[in-house]
């Protein structure tokens, strides 16, 4: 091993053979060991002293990690090593690494981490075994960004010193493990990927050890130390830890996995580019991005953006695909449509930046000058590319706080930091009351809103709500049609709903920009996830009517010969996205329903077609509709995972029923319980420490977004009601009677 210095580590970036390069991401569930074994890593490379190894978490550099003990901001750093083949020869392998977060809150930093890429080290607790966000993030690294997995099995050390099983047992344990990742890869890898991916002790894809005590091995490692795996426990019972960190490295074991089976980045994007990029693959854009050529046109994106707790400055962190990125380039970001200028440029190491003049195809950057939100494609400015598709994420935000400034004078200044965290984390997002001048923060769950309002009220002080529980509303049945009026009788809109199919809200989840499409190539699209065979009326012919999408519904033009439709285009556009952020029952967000404008008239006159006729007239018809088409209220439900000895099942069982809880399966695991429940998020908030009281502190659990289910009867009404005081509404749900008075009858 050779510690580089700058100067090195910036040629390297510049010049060094694409074969000897890997990027990676290492991602686990909470508290499995992730930051402490990328401590070794550290150094192995010499940034860190061998003694704190293990202790310091050295990537957890941000105090707000340091304090709770978890990590939070996915860290990149850059490393060197020198490593020996087979053949003898020594190489110097360069090494860019994200130590992701595992918590359920900071999913996003996960997927933004993958799209960057081309491998992953996947961790897993020998005790715990598989949990719910090792079955995510498997699913991010495998299923969605086409990250080539291997396996390191952590925590070794808690069943032969905490369990005192025998060998036997923990291999066998081991073994189940294993055997659970690769079920979990064939799952959702394609075939042609399903042998080459599976991880196996056999092909050294597969590490044990122990990263609080520093050592870890492969079946090669072994064999070539004349070592078998006795000799562990042997050195346990002696208390003889230092022999393993001396004898069995934990960084020699990780560092011959990646290099052995983890691809380098022309490897990764012959299969990586055709499932994130779905332009021309035959192009020459197309063909630059599939051989990772760094002499072809420049496309790259934004993977994420770091802003420094101290400084508060942004630096914006992404990966070169095709084409070299120079710091004299006048970019062009393809979705924000706007050009930018870079200010530095480099990479990234863990903080701090270290300057680069250029960053050919193939590297992470870390560059500095202009934000924008994480997820942005970008190219050179006069390059027509067509940009990469959205990041997948797994949650959805479910929880909600208010926020506003102590000071009235901080609003504008608020909105602005407000929407730099909202970039750098668009798993949240947030909208502003226009009247009360009070933001709403909209996340995962209590904790990633909790973080982000620290970060936001060390730059303007704020007042905060307590947290809430975001619902969602939606219809059962098409509604009736119903014609409205403007007050003043010279405009009239007619409507009707329907509800859409779940191929349809699951494909507008993904969150493409819609607007920016091919009119024809939009239509295609959007009739092959509607059910045709119940609503054949709903054809691609049908979708060019397309007008606007918010969230996961859609509202589609279909007219005849109706004049000066554009001239109110977009006041009637506005007025439906605010329908579809609160709804009628509970001023809750609306999902899955497709409204179909069939008649309007809009007078000659301008004067008689402002934004307050237009509104109302709207609104009055999204309502009426909205109230004949059955509406209901859907809570958000969360897959729980809690294992625990046997003797505490039952008390796990009964508790997940009080809380509303669905068992759905109890399966014995290496000695312990795996019971999985599904319940609804609002009934979590006291779960963790009921849990940890009910199973004497031994039992462990995570959990993650499953869907939105209804509001089971018996509690609908008063729940509708809660919710309506909650967001400052009357009590009673409007009826029709409200908006009678804008239907319009024909006499």
């Amino acid at each position: 091993m050779k510690v580089k210095n700058a100067d090195e580590i910036r040629d390297m970036i510049m010049n060094h053979p694409i074969e000897l390069r890997r990027i990676f991401s290492i991602s686990a569930h909470i508290d499995h060991g992730k930051s402490t074994t990328a401590d070794y890593l550290l150094a192995k490379a010499g940034l860190m002293s061998a003694e704190t190894a293990g202790e310091k978490r050295m990537t957890d550099s941000d105090d707000e990690e340091q304090q709770r003990g978890i990590t939070i901001f996915t860290t990149v750093v850059i490393l060197s090593y020198q490593y020996q083949e087979e053949d003898g020869t020594i190489n110097d392998y360069l090494f860019q690494i994200n130590d992701t977060p595992g918590h359920l809150s900071f999913t996003g930093e996960v997927s933004r981490a993958l799209r960057g890429s081309d491998g992953a080290v996947i961790l897993v607790d020998a005790l715990e075994g598989m949990m719910t966000q090792t079955e995510t993030n498997i699913q991010l690294a495998v299923g969605e960004e086409y990250c080539k997995p291997v396996l390191f099995i952590n925590k070794v050390d808690r069943l032969i010193s905490e369990l005192k099983l025998d060998p036997k047992d923990v291999f066998s344990r081991l073994d189940i493990i294993v055997s659970q990742v690769n079920n979990k890869i064939k799952a959702i890898v394609p075939k042609e990927l399903q042998k080459s991916w599976r991880v196996t002790f056999q092909d050294n894809s597969v590490a044990v050890g122990s990263a609080k005590d520093g050592w870890a091995f492969t079946v090669e490692i072994l064999k070539m130390k004349k070592l078998t795996p006795q000799a562990v426990f042997e050195k346990y019972s002696q208390d003889d830890k230092k022999w393993l960190r001396e004898n069995l490295p934990l960084d020699d074991a990780l560092l011959r996995m990646v290099i052995q089976h983890l691809p380098n980045p022309k490897e990764s994007q012959k299969y990586k580019i055709p499932n994130i990029w779905k332009g021309d693959l035959e192009s020459p854009a197309g063909q630059a991005l599939l051989n990772c050529d760094p002499e072809g046109p420049l496309l790259g994106m934004i993977t994420k953006i770091f802003i420094d707790p101290r400084t508060k400055r942004e630096t914006l962190i992404g990966r070169v695909f095709s084409g070299t990125l120079h710091e004299t380039d006048k970019l062009r970001l393809i979705n924000g449509r706007q050009k930018v200028s870079i200010r530095r440029l480099g990479v990234m190491e863990i903080t701090d930046i270290l300057a680069v003049p250029k960053i050919p195809a193939g590297n992470l950057f870390a560059a500095q000058g202009f934000i924008c939100p994480a997820g942005e494609s970008f190219t050179r400015d006069g390059t027509d590319i067509v940009g990469f598709e959205s990041i997948s994420y797994v949650a959805e935000p479910v929880v909600s706080r208010a926020i506003f400034p102590k000071k009235q004078t901080d609003v504008a200044k608020l909105g602005e930091v407000i929407s730099k965290w909202i970039m750098a984390d668009p798993t949240a997002s947030y909208e502003m009351d226009p009247e009360t001048k009070k933001y709403t923060i909209e996340g995962i769950d209590p904790l990633q809103i909790e973080i982000l309002i620290t970060r936001i009220n060390e730059q303007v002080p704020i007042e905060v709500s307590d947290p809430v529980i975001v619902h969602r509303e939606t219809i059962k049945k098409e509604s009736e049609i119903f014609t409205t009026k403007s007050p003043n009788g010279h405009n009239r809109i007619q409507l009707k709903l329907y509800p859409l199919p779940k191929s349809m809200i699951d494909f507008l989840k993904e969150g493409k920009d819609l607007s920016m499409m091919d009119t024809k190539e939009r239509a295609a699209l959007l009739a092959s996830h509607m059910d045709l065979e119940r609503y054949p009326q709903f054809d691609e012919k049908f979708f060019r009517g397309f007008w606007a999408s918010s969230d996961t519904n859609l509202f589609i033009e279909n007219t005849k010969g109706v004049q000066r439709l554009e001239r109110i285009k977009e006041f009637v556009i506005n007025t439906w996205r605010q329908f579809t952020k609160k709804a009628t029952l509970a001023g809750e967000p609306l999902m899955g329903v497709l409204f179909e404008m069939t008649d309007a008239t809009v007078h000659t006159d301008p004067a008689h077609t402002g934004l307050t006729e237009i509104m109302t007239m709207v609104s009055a018809a999204c309502n009426l509709c909205y109230l004949t088409a059955e509406p209901t209220l859907l809570e958000p439900m969360l897959i729980i995972d809690v294992k625990a000895p046997s003797e505490y099942v039952g008390a796990i069982t009964g508790l997940l029923t009080q809380h509303r809880g669905i068992i759905q399966e109890i399966v014995e695991a290496g000695g312990n319980n795996m019971i999985r429940g599904l319940l609804p998020t609002s009934e979590t908030t006291d779960l963790a420490d009921e849990i940890r009281g009910a199973t004497a502190g031994r039992g462990f659990f995570g959990y993650q977004f499953s869907h939105f289910e209804e509001v089971p009867p018996h509690l609908r009404d008063e729940k509708i009601r809660f919710i309506r005081v909650r967001n400052g509404l009357k009590e009673e749900v409007p009826t029709m009677d409200t908006w009678a008075r804008f239907i319009y009858k024909q006499t």
